[in-house]
């Protein structure tokens, strides 16, 4: 079996310029920060960036990364909304499609699944379709209901992070949610793993229960050996989130002071 170590720099190396990007994690809690930094030091632009969002969006549109957002949400969980995307937000200098979370978990299972689209209830009598109005609806063959249909979210690349990986792309979460990484990873064209720490294939197997196995080989092009590699967000049960320097990045923004922040986060190991 093929060694698909990597470093974040060849990562990066492999995206390019409005390539479609999602970025795994939930909010504020097991976030590719590693990967993002990559891409905050890359002269990568006009990003599409699908995500459950967190500091990751946050920080790539504060930065410049990001032409279009596709998200469910974009929280810091204990601060309730990330305030760099709030500022480029509210300049409207972004293309946005807000959705549901269900709606985002469907669009990735359907271009995980090769299909233009899946139905779903979530969404209907909401704004949702007012702020989407490319959005269709679609009528059962069967009983006739109607049904919102969500297209599918095809990704150019995938960054994900969890607990323990082998060289060979398998990986498990050790925390108590999967965040939908396997969903990412299986929507997308080329997979990038990081993790807390690189272990042999009987290691990885006997760290937990079969469940917790998320990802398998054929899932995944590229691991990342980064200890720490999701701070300041989460990572249960490794560490937990760094609300300190969480603040400090909601402090930043209040103060308007995007390069100083960012050169102090850059310069972190």
């Amino acid at each position: 079996m093929r060694d698909k170590r990597m470093t974040a720099e060849q990562v990066v190396g492999e995206l390019a310029d409005g390539m479609t990007v999602g970025i795994g994690g939930w909010g504020s809690r097991r976030k590719p920060m590693a990967l993002v930094k990559a891409i905050l030091r890359s002269p990568l632009r006009d990003l599409t960036v699908v995500s459950y969002g967190g500091p990751d969006l946050g920080m790539l549109c504060a930065a410049g990364k990001v032409r279009r957002a596709v998200y469910g949400f974009v929280s810091l969980d204990s601060i309730l909304y990330d305030p760099w995307f709030q500022q480029v937000r509210q300049r409207g200098g972004l293309e946005v499609s807000e959705v549901d979370e269900g709606m985002l978990q469907t669009g990735l299972r359907a271009a995980g699944h090769r299909l233009p689209f899946l139905p779903i209830r979530a969404g209907l009598a909401s704004d949702v379709l007012r702020l989407n109005p490319d959005l269709r609806l679609v009528e059962c063959p069967y009983t006739g209901e109607e049904l919102l249909a969500m297209p599918a979210l095809p990704l150019d690349a995938a960054l994900v992070h969890l607990n323990l990986a082998d060289p060979h792309g398998n990986a498990r979460y050790l925390g108590p949610d999967p965040y939908f990484d396997d969903l990412f990873c299986l929507a997308a064209t080329r997979r990038y793993l990081s993790c807390e720490r690189v272990v042999d294939t009987a290691a990885l197997v006997a760290a937990g229960p079969p469940q917790g196995l998320l990802l398998n080989r054929m899932m995944v092009d590229g691991v990342v050996e980064s200890p720490g590699g999701a701070g300041f967000t989460s990572c249960v049960p490794d560490y937990d989130r760094d609300e300190q320097a969480q603040r400090a990045y909601a402090t930043a923004a209040r103060e308007q002071s995007w390069e100083s922040f960012v050169d102090s986060y850059l310069r972190e190991d």
